[in-house]
Formats: C-alpha cells, structure tokens, sequence
C-alpha cells in the first residue's frame, strides 16, 4: 500500500510515518498543502493521511483537489479539533474518515489500511493462493500451516502479488507499490527482494517470472 502523509508537525509526520512502514507499507511525506499537491500529481496514493491545518495550501483544498481530480486515493483527515461541526465539514468536503488528535497510532493504522481495502476491488480479509494464507491486518503469512517470518518490505511485495489474484505485476509496479519515492527506480532491488521472498516461502515455488513482464502468483 502507497501512502501520503501530509502533516506540518514534522515530528509527528516523521513518527506517523515510520510506524506506517513496520507495517509494511511504502510511505512519502511532506509538511505542507502545495508539496501534498505535487506529490499527488505524480505518485499514485491509495491512501491520503491529511492534516486540516496546513501552511500554504490549507488541507480543505488539497481534499477538494484530489476530488476533483476523480482519483481513486482515499482521504484520512486529521484536525485538532474533534468538534462534530468540523468532522462533518471535513467529510461533506470529500475526506473518507475523519481522526481527531490525539489519536492511537493503533487506531489510525487500522483506519489507513480500512481505507486502502476500498480503493481496490473488494477483496477478503485475509488472502489466500496457492497454499499462502496472508492476514495484512495481523501481519501474519503462513504456507500449508506453517508461519513464515518475513521483512516488512517482502510482506508488501507478497501482499501486492497476493491483491493481483493471478495477474502478472511489473517490477514498476511493485516498486510503486511497496517502496517510497526516495527509492532509486534503477536498482535491482526489487529482483533481490523477490529472490528472497522465494527463498523464504520454499518449495516448490509460487513466484513466477513471467521474463519481459514481471511477476505472478
């Protein structure tokens, strides 16, 4: 799952987004409304993590522009007010759920990861193919009963292969998928996380290479 978070608190956005990634997923963050907006306009977001009160584009029109745009990227707006007024402004303005601070990071991981199941095809809790049980909530893998322990970024990769249900993904993909955009887009490290993702799940093996294309399961 590709997230943004777009908070100007700095320290707050750094340690919203480093408890995202344990949780395998691949986060970009900036401070402010008018880096949100370029940042948008570029990567593709299934999730939004959106400060209402943000210098130089306020939260309300960085909302409205994801709107308008018709993106399928989900909004979790932020405020430090948890009046009942402001929640349902920020709702009627296109926000998909509303998080008073302070909050529990416990709360808005469960929330951001509610709203990146709806931003694909509806799909089960828990994902299971080719005798791999994957449960993105608990962060659990088993295969043919037996748990596999896994890095955070290989749980993403698995987790998007898994979400395709069969298809082939392209090592773009999976780079846009399950890594940041400080991630240099010409190293292999895709090809080595699959490698050891394989290496990890045993056999026989349930990654394919499909060469000139990418990878399915």
């Amino acid at each position: 799952m590709r997230v943004l978070v777009v908070e100007d608190e700095q320290l707050l956005a750094d340690a919203v987004a480093t408890g995202l990634r344990r949780e395998a997923m691949a986060v970009d963050v900036v401070y402010d409304g008018a880096a949100a907006l370029e940042r948008i306009g570029v990567n593709d977001y299934d999730v939004v993590v959106l400060d209402r009160d943000l210098p130089l584009v306020h939260g309300d029109d960085v909302c409205r522009k994801i709107v308008e745009l018709g993106m399928p990227t989900r909004v979790l707006m932020l405020t430090a007010s948890g009046d009942v007024s402001d929640r349902v402004e920020g709702l009627e303005i296109g926000a998909d759920d509303y998080l008073p601070k302070p909050f529990a990071f416990s709360e808005l991981t469960a929330r951001v990861r509610a709203l990146g199941r709806r931003t694909t095809v509806p799909l089960p809790p828990i994902l299971e193919r080719a005798g791999i049980k994957l449960d993105p909530n608990r962060r659990e893998i088993f295969r043919d009963g037996k748990e596999i322990q896994l890095a955070p970024k290989e749980f993403a990769v698995l987790e998007v292969l898994m979400r395709s249900e069969g298809a082939v993904v392209s090592a773009e993909q999976l780079l846009e998928k399950a890594w940041d955009e400080n991630t240099d887009p010409f190293t292999n490290v895709v090809r080595v996380t699959v490698m050891t993702l394989r290496r990890k799940l045993g056999e026989p093996p349930v990654i394919v290479t499909v060469p000139g294309s990418g990878y399915r399961i």
